[in-house]
Order: structure tokens, then sequence, then C-alpha cells
């Protein structure tokens, strides 16, 4: 990852650090969302050949995710994930969300979906292929937990 770094920081990027191997970059730039993510994955694509499929987001926003979090004092707090989608989450067919997922719960939050995927499940429904070929667009997952410490770094 420290290549990574190098590579954006020499792109002009400043602050430019990772967050576990999972594709969790944190900089800071004067560009609007759409621009970073296009340089990015140029960059990415052009340096170390990987064509990857991104999802931008800003402190702002995580700060609401974390705010709006629906799933509070009665569940597990690691079992609680988002789903997050470079564009609204409103603009997508939501109604093809009204499903049954068993012990799974899912709400939808002004900036992500919010699952709870409790240990008992016996098969997890609820998971980002799922969600993408239900949608027909690019999403990421990440816990929730991973968001709050993204925050801190």
């Amino acid at each position: 990852m420290s290549y990574l770094i190098d590579i954006l920081t020499e792109a002009g990027f400043q602050h430019v650090r990772t967050y576990i191997q999972s594709g969790n970059i944190i900089l800071e730039s004067d560009s609007d969302l759409e621009e970073i993510r296009e340089r990015v994955h140029t960059l990415i694509k052009e340096k170390i050949g990987a064509d990857l499929k991104m999802v931008i987001k800003n402190k702002n926003d995580f700060e609401k995710i974390v705010h709006e979090n629906p799933f509070k004092e009665d569940y597990l707090h690691d079992r609680v994930h988002v789903i997050l989608y470079q564009g609204l989450i409103q603009s997508l067919p939501l109604e093809k969300l009204k499903t049954d997922y068993g012990e799974e719960e899912i709400c939808v939050g002004d900036y992500c979906l919010y699952l709870y995927l409790p240990r008992t499940a016996k098969q997890k429904k609820l998971n980002t292929n799922y969600l993408e070929k239900l949608f027909g667009v690019v999403l990421t997952m990440r816990k929730l937990n991973v968001v709050e410490k993204l925050l801190t770094k």
C-alpha cells in the first residue's frame, strides 16, 4: 500500500494514507468527489494495472452515516454494515428490497443502506454481490466500525 500512497501523493493529493488492506484510502484534495474518483481510478489503472470499481465519500458523509445508524442499543455493533453507492441511495430502485431476509435486516438511510447481519443468520442473503445484481450498480460494503475508524484517521 505504500506504493499506492506514493502514486497518489505524487499526483498532488495531500495527507494520503490507507486503512487496512481492503481499499480504504484517506486523502485530502480541493477537487470534487467525481474528479477525485476519476483521477484515482486512472492512476491505479495506469500505474498498478488494476481496473477497480470505486465508491468515494467525504468526511461529512461518513459522519452522517455514523450518526444516522438505525441499529443502536438492541443490536451488536460489530454486526452493523453499510452499503455505499457513488450516487444518491434514493435513486436506486429501493422497492426491490421488499423481501423477507429472515434474521437479516436492512434500513435505508440518507447516505447508505444499513444492514444488520447477525452471526446466527444461516445463510447471509444481504451481501454486496446480491445487492449489485438487484440494483445493477457498483456498491461497496464496510462494517460500521470501519467507517468510524476512518473518521479518526
